[in-house]
């Protein structure tokens, strides 16, 4: 029976990967497992990008610093996050475009489409819900979900479903849902997620404010647009200072 090579939770918090066994021509065979930080991981996601962007403009191979000097990236860190996962450069060549993209695309796991529950049906839930970019890098918004009655059985404009939220647990298991995306008012957040955890889903996108607790087997990444936005504030405000 093959075994299947995916990222596993680390003691510390990272993603422990093992490397495939099959491997394509010029790379070495890694058998180990490596550790590899959530920063890692965020600068692939970014890679990536920049490997669709120069794929789409027809560039077939591309150097590390060839591809840190036209994306604002650093060579080195780039040789260094790769090398977690095998060697995907040929000397006096660098990278072929399209085959590093595949790859990243299969370490991430989004080489197979994943889908995704919306959890809040309001005005960020269904932008969300309609937002393209999704699709086009793997994630299918398969569901919405709340607890309004008017709402229920209602789609958005792209056309998604919004279920009770009573339902979710039935949802997830039917649509094999893999991703929870939270978009409630804070008041609601803390129920909905322990909803959300006891369905099943292991994977939490929360854009509600506060702090969450959740078991060690579920993983829960936060968007506060609030802070961001104080974030942006202080520097501005820093500058009137500077000015006065």
């Amino acid at each position: 029976m093959k075994k299947e090579n995916k990222p596993s939770r680390a003691a510390h918090g990272g993603l422990a990967w093992r490397a495939p066994l099959r491997h394509a021509p010029g790379r070495a065979v890694r058998d180990n497992i490596e550790t590899v930080s959530e920063l890692t991981t965020n600068r692939l996601s970014v890679y990536l990008r920049c490997l669709n962007a120069l794929d789409a403009a027809g560039v077939r191979t591309v150097s590390s610093q060839g591809l840190a000097e036209q994306f604002h990236l650093n060579a080195a860190q780039i040789r260094k996050d790769l090398a977690h996962f095998g060697e995907f450069g040929v000397r006096g060549v660098g990278y072929y475009v399209k085959e590093l993209r595949s790859h990243l695309r299969q370490i991430l796991g989004v080489d197979q489409r994943l889908r995704v529950a919306i959890m809040g049906a309001g005005n960020l839930g269904l932008a969300l819900a309609d937002y393209p970019g999704f699709k086009l890098e793997g994630f299918e918004i398969a569901a919405l979900f709340d607890t309004v009655c008017e709402k229920i059985g209602q789609r958005s404009r792209g056309g998604v479903v919004i279920y009770d939220i009573a339902d979710l647990r039935r949802i997830v298991r039917m649509k094999r849902i893999r991703i929870a995306v939270i978009a409630v008012p804070a008041a609601a957040a803390h129920a909905v997620l322990q909803t959300v955890v006891d369905a099943g889903v292991k994977a939490v996108l929360n854009f509600s404010p506060g702090t969450f607790k959740v078991p060690d087997d579920v993983k829960i990444k936060s968007v506060d647009l609030t802070v961001s936005l104080e974030s942006l504030s202080f520097f501005l405000a820093q500058g009137d200072i500077d000015e006065a």
